[in-house]
C-alpha cells in the first residue's frame, strides 16, 4: 500500500494513476500534516513525499514515519534545486529520491530499486542471525569434561574485549572456537575477519594486515585497506600467529598497546576498534627461548589463553562427532557406524584430530553402499594403530622397513587429504622425494 504526500494536486493525481496502473493501492495527502495523520491510521509499505511542503516539510515527515515504523520505505520527490537536501534525507534514512519531471519508467525504477535495497537489508539480517545461530557454543560438538571447560571459559571471555590466545594442535577446532567467541559477543553485528599468517607470502603480509597507500611500493596503484581496518568494530582472527616475522610482531605489539597502526607508506596512524583472537599450534615457550617470538607480544596476546585438547585426549566425543559428520556428508541418506568400525575409531590416536576424523567419515559415506559404515571402509592408516605404523607392537612375523615406510606415507597422505606438499612437510622430506617413494611403492591418489 502506497501513501503519496504532495501539495501539487495535479502531480498527486499523476502519481496515483501511475501506481494504480502498476497494481498498487494508493492513498494521497496534500500536506505533511495530513499525510502523517493517514499514516498513523493505516499500514503503508511505501511513502512518496515531496520535500518542500507547507505546514510540515518532507524531512519532518521522514523523521516521524521512521519513528513510527522504521521498516517503511520513504522516497522523496524533489526539484533539481533541492537535490542536495534530498541526498541528506537519504543519509538520514530515506531509500531514494526522484527529481521532477519524471516518467512512469523512472518512477517504477526508483521504487523497484528501493524495494530491492530493503530486501537486501532483510537478507543481511537473516544471514547474520543464521551465523549467530550456527556458531553458538552449544552447536559445537564436544561434551567431554575437557571441552565443557573450554566452552565455559570461552563463553565468559566472549562478553569482554580481552585478547584471546587459542592453543592446540592442528585440527582441534581453534577457528571454530574463535567464531563462537565472536558471534556470542557484542561485536557479532560486525565482521569476523580471519587470516592465516602462515599462508601469505612474507613480502605481502604487512600490506595484507595493515593496508597500504598509493605509491607505497611498485604496483601500489591505489590505497588498499588491510585486515585490521576491514575488521573495524569486529574481530580479527590471527591464525598461526607464531609464523609472523619479527618486524610484523613489533607492529602487532604496537597495535595491541596503542590501538593504532600505520599502513605501508603512510605518515599518519589509523585508529580502529578491533578485537584480536590469535591461535597457534606451535610451542611459543620454545620459540621465545629461541628468540623467534617476542616475549612481550606473547603476554599481550595471552590475556586469556585457552588450550584445546587433542582428540586422543577426549575420545568420548568421537561417537557424537562421527554422527555429526555422517549427517553433514550423508545428505539425504541415514548412515550408521557398526560396532567394529566404531571400536577402530575409538582406538585410533587421531594425529590429525577432528579434521582427520571428518575426512575419514566423509570418505566412508562416499564408499558406503547400504548406509552402514563398516571397518573395511576406513582408511588403512586408521585400521592399523599408530604404534604399528611407527614400527612398534609389530605382529609375530615382524614388519619390514618398507612396510613401515609405506604405512607412514599412507597415514600422512590420508591425514592431509592426499595433499602431497603437506604430507611431505609432515614426514619432513622434500616433496620430490615423497613423489619418488609413492611411485616406487605403487601408491596413487586416494
Amino acid at each position: 500500500m502506497y501513501l503519496v504526500i504532495d501539495d501539487d494536486t495535479s502531480l498527486s493525481r499523476v502519481l496515483e494513476r501511475m501506481l494504480t496502473e502498476d497494481g498498487h493501492r494508493v492513498t494521497t495527502a496534500h500536506d505533511g500534516q495530513r499525510g502523517l495523520e493517514l499514516f498513523r491510521r493505516a499500514s503503508f509499505d511505501i511513502v512518496l513525499t515531496d520535500l518542500m511542503m507547507p505546514k510540515l516539510d518532507g524531512m519532518a515527515v521522514l523523521k516521524e514515519v521512521k519513528r513510527l515504523n522504521s521498516e517503511t520505505i520513504v522516497v522523496f520527490i524533489t526539484a533539481y534545486g533541492t537535490v542536495e537536501n534530498a541526498v541528506e534525507a537519504c543519509r538520514l534514512g530515506a531509500a531514494d529520491y526522484i527529481t521532477k519531471p519524471f516518467s512512469h519508467e523512472q518512477l517504477r525504477f526508483v521504487i523497484e530499486k528501493a524495494i530491492r535495497m530493503k530486501e537486501l537489508v532483510y537478507e543481511n539480517i537473516r544471514l547474520r542471525t543464521e551465523l549467530t545461530d550456527k556458531y553458538r557454543f552449544d552447536n559445537i560438538v564436544g561434551r567431554s569434561g575437557r571441552m565443557e571447560e573450554v566452552f565455559r571459559l570461552a563463553g565468559r571471555v566472549a562478553q569482554s574485549d580481552a585478547t584471546v590466545l587459542l592453543l592446540g594442535e592442528s585440527g582441534t577446532g581453534k577457528e571454530l572456537i574463535a567464531q563462537a567467541i565472536h558471534y556470542s559477543s557484542p561485536r557479532r553485528e560486525h565482521r569476523f575477519m580471519p587470516i592465516n599468517c602462515a599462508s601469505v607470502p612474507e613480502n605481502l603480509m604487512e600490506s595484507e594486515l595493515f593496508g597500504h597507500v598509493r605509491g607505497a611500493f611498485t604496483g601500489a596503484l591505489k590505497d588498499k585497506k588491510g585486515k585490521f581496518e576491514l575488521a573495524d568494530g569486529g574481530t580479527l582472527f590471527l591464525d598461526e600467529v607464531a609464523d609472523l616475522k619479527g618486524d610484523l610482531q613489533a607492529k602487532l605489539l604496537r597495535f595491541l598497546q596503542e590501538r593504532e597502526f600505520e599502513p605501508v607508506g603512510a605518515s599518519e596512524p589509523v585508529r580502529v576498534d578491533v578485537r584480536i583472537i590469535a591461535a597457534t599450534n606451535k610451542d611459543l615457550d620454545k620459540l621465545i627461548r629461541e628468540e623467534r617470538f617476542r616475549e612481550d607480544l606473547y603476554y599481550r596476546l595471552s590475556v586469556v589463553p585457552i588450550l584445546l585438547p587433542p582428540l586422543r585426549e577426549r575420545k568420548e566425543d568421537i561417537p557424537a562427532l562421527a554422527d555429526h559428520f555422517l549427517k553433514r556428508y550423508g545428505k539425504e541418506r541415514a548412515f550408521t557406524v557398526d560396532a567394529e568400525a566404531m571400536r577402530i575409531l575409538m582406538d585410533h590416536d587421531w594425529p590429525g584430530n577432528v579434521r582427520e576424523l571428518e575426512n575419514v567419515i566423509e570418505r566412508a559415506t562416499v564408499l558406503a553402499t547400504n548406509g552402514v559404515i563398516t571397518a573395511d571402509l576406513l582408511p588403512q592408516s586408521v585400521r592399523v594403530k599408530g604404534r604399528a605404523v611407527m614400527g612398534s607392537d609389530t605382529p609375530p612375523g615382524g614388519v619390514s622397513m618398507a612396510e613401515i615406510e609405506r604405512r607412514a606415507i599412507i597415514a600422512s597422505l590420508e591425514r592431509t587429504g592426499w595433499n602431497k606438499t603437506k604430507a611431505a612437510e609432515s614426514l619432513q622430506i622434500p616433496r620430490h622425494v615423497l613423489l619418488y617413494k609413492m611411485k616406487k611403492l605403487g601408491l596413487k591418489d586416494g
